[in-house]
């Protein structure tokens, strides 16, 4: 029984030892690396795993950290779930010059995903805001690895980012604000751009981009190929009253125009 014991211990410290703190355990995964359920169990008696809600644990002295459970979602459990938007921006450092609310981490899932009740009951290291959005055809595009101190996840890239945040237009997120992050935007790569609008499924959104990013003057700009990207037709209107810009056929607030 003791040999047993000692067996155990020598496992549990071994996966202790080379998973990041904060690093949320699902049952499942474990079980996939040969901790039985059974085990697990002993684990959780022995003070050496925590239950933080059913089908999650955490290693006994680790702390609540959001990019942990995305990690485990993303990684463990294959959830679309990610940081996007104006929180992705700040974290690849574009958006830090603006007055905004660093305190909160916009995440983005698709509308049809069911988020564990692990996920969305615990209190983690920052507050969050979720928005259900299915903005492309395949939505593991424009994704890219980002380190939060010992955790790596996948938060949407830059050019990515901007365009859920224009996908929340103008209800859920400031048109003035999108603009000025699109701004700050000079070096994004024309080739990913170009593949994220053609694969984009929100005319609005395709159609403010190429708005902002042509009154931008970025030069990557005139290396898009628009006859590519489907613009829908008619108007639309993104304000009670303003001005029509012909070309893009978007009715925007006069500041912006």
């Amino acid at each position: 029984m003791n040999k047993d014991l000692e067996i155990n211990k020598t496992r549990i410290n071994t996966l202790i030892q080379s998973l990041p703190r904060g690093t949320v355990l699902l049952p499942s995964w474990l079980l996939s690396q040969g901790y039985s359920y059974e085990l697990q169990q002993c684990y959780r008696k022995g003070g050496w795993l925590k239950s933080i809600g059913k089908g999650a644990m955490l290693k006994s002295n680790d702390p609540f950290v959001l990019a942990g459970a995305l990690s485990a979602l993303q990684k463990f459990a294959q959830v679309n779930i990610h940081v996007g938007g104006r929180s992705a921006l700040e974290l690849q450092g574009v958006a830090h010059y603006l007055q905004i609310n660093s305190h909160e981490t916009t995440l983005f899932v698709n509308g049809n995903i069911k988020l564990p009740r692990w996920f969305t009951n615990n209190e983690w290291d920052t507050k969050t805001r979720l928005f259900r959005l299915s903005l492309f055809d395949d939505e593991t595009m424009g994704m890219a690895d980002f380190k939060d101190g010992e955790q790596t996840m996948k938060i949407s890239n830059l050019d990515r980012a901007i365009m859920e945040c224009i996908a929340l237009c103008p209800a859920q997120f400031p048109l003035s604000e999108a603009y000025e992050l699109m701004e700050g935007l000079s070096g994004l790569r024309p080739a990913k751009v170009q593949q994220l609008l053609e694969k984009c499924k929100s005319v609005k959104v395709k159609r403010l981009f190429l708005y902002f990013a042509e009154k931008a003057e970025h030069g990557w700009f005139k290396y898009l190929d628009v006859k590519k990207i489907d613009l829908g037709a008619g108007n639309r209107s993104l304000t009670g009253s303003g001005v029509l810009i012909p070309k893009y056929k978007l009715i925007l607030p006069e500041e912006l125009v």
